[in-house]
């Protein structure tokens, strides 16, 4: 594994620009970027014709490893976001156990090491249960503390819920605080009235309306209040509303940021006319919405409001998704085609290269303090993914790697496809085949990790 590889003559995609360069790897690291002639002991590459990106960094994951292993595992999940150019993730607390203590939090980084082929780290779940605890800790030394997905485990887990949890978080936490951003008790009334109407069968498409606009809007603007109030650090996870967006700045650079959020890809990509389609498959909480909301999105991710982009790769079995409204389980997986997902909108002028790089690779690294991560320069980890914009493929359940054995897009031609990734310079996937024998790394991040 200490041999050095050369990927020559591809054009890269870092910070804002896209440029014809070779870059050296060697010992896990970026070497050198430029023009490079290979020496006989090298590996080389040819990039020809492909672009190369640093590792996309999937800010929100649950890969359901421990405790829920029939959905995926850190194997299988990892697999499939290594094949669509993922090399780092953060994993969401809701588990099982649920990640409420450092205990917890120490065994699943052990599992993780042992199984993953892509670079991990964990958020520290925080809830009514834990919260007295979670605000005497110095929580600096975690990526992050997150409410996401505990309410399926108890009523009343949202801090959006619970403004008292809240304020006594945001008084007392020193790391990123990233919740789930909706009113429960919005979305109850809202259940009612259409039991009322419908029974346990409720229609998909009424999902939005139930997780509705003014659930969303009025969660997030409170907590955007009380984080102000104490200068605390908000992360608000997979934004949906076109309204929820002009609760945002882009007038100060992302590093002077206390408030931040993002979009996940599956609200950029569906709609709400998708329901009558692909029905309880695109059960997502927050929910999808209207194209206008999809819109919305879009423009705030361009004009830098929406700060990184995201999957919430959230796989269940089909048993668990095809179920009436109320027994239908939330999420699905979307990890391996995200970048595709992406790179489609550039293919329609949507969006530029030198945008989707910034959002997936370099804006996830600086929000959570990556040392080394998210960029083609020279002394960061070769985390790196080449690209062949001209290639058709249709996703299929023969080429799905999550463990679920489903997805969304199944049917969907993309015109994208991801040839090789690299994970801390280790070729790891080579155009459908893995190389398993290195484990990713823990994700380093922050002051305490300087040294």
């Amino acid at each position: 594994m200490n041999q050095s590889t050369l990927i020559m003559n591809s054009t890269v995609v870092n910070e804002g620009k896209a440029f014809m360069a070779d870059v050296l790897i060697s010992g896990g690291l970026i070497q050198k970027v430029g023009t490079i002639k290979p020496k006989p002991n090298q590996k080389v590459i040819d990039g020809t014709g492909k672009h190369l990106f640093p590792g996309i960094i999937d800010g929100q994951v649950h890969f359901r490893d421990p405790g829920l292993t029939h959905k995926g595992d850190f194997l299988t999940e990892s697999k499939a976001a290594i094949a669509g150019g993922v090399t780092s993730f953060i994993d969401m607390p809701n588990t099982v156990p649920n990640i409420l203590t450092v205990e917890h939090l120490n065994e699943k980084f052990e599992i993780a090491s042992k199984k993953s082929l892509a670079n991990y780290s964990f958020f520290l779940g925080v809830n009514g249960d834990n919260i007295d605890e979670v605000s005497k800790t110095d929580t600096s030394q975690y990526i992050g503390v997150s409410d996401d997905g505990l309410y399926f485990t108890k009523k009343g887990n949202l801090l959006a819920d619970n403004p008292e949890t809240m304020e006594k978080l945001f008084a007392n936490c020193k790391s990123i605080i990233a919740i789930h951003s909706e009113k429960e008790e919005i979305v109850e009334e809202n259940e009612r009235s259409f039991k009322e109407k419908f029974g346990a069968n409720i229609p998909a498409k009424y999902h939005p309306e139930i997780r509705s606009t003014q659930a969303c809007y009025e969660a997030t603007k409170q907590a955007i209040e009380l984080a102000k109030k104490h200068h605390a650090r908000l992360h608000i996870l997979h934004l949906t509303t076109a309204a929820e967006t002009h609760l945002f700045q882009n007038d100060i650079p992302l590093t002077e940021k206390k408030i931040t959020t993002e979009v996940s890809v599956h609200h950029l990509w569906f709609s709400d006319k998708d329901y009558d389609r692909l029905g309880m498959r695109i059960k997502w909480n927050p929910a999808i919405k209207t194209e206008q909301d999809q819109q919305g999105l879009l423009t705030a991710l361009l004009d830098d409001r929406i700060d990184i982009v995201t999957t919430d790769h959230a796989p269940h079995t089909l048993e668990e998704k095809e179920q009436p409204y109320f027994r239908s389980m939330s999420g699905a997986p979307m990890i391996q085609h995200a970048l595709n997902c992406m790179l489609e909108f550039y293919k329609q002028n949507l969006i530029s290269l030198e945008k989707i790089v910034e959002k997936m690779c370099h804006n996830p690294a600086i929000l959570y303090k990556m040392t080394k991560r998210g960029f083609i320069r020279e002394g960061c980890y070769a985390d790196l993914t080449l690209v062949d914009l001209n290639s058709k493929w249709t996703v299929s359940k023969e080429n799905l790697l999550y463990k679920c054995g489903w997805s969304p897009l199944e049917g969907t031609t993309f015109q994208t496809e991801i040839k090789q990734t690299f994970v801390n310079g280790n070729l790891v996937y080579d155009n459908g085949i893995f190389f398993e024998q290195v484990k990713g790394k823990e994700i380093e991040f922050g002051i305490r990790n300087k040294d």
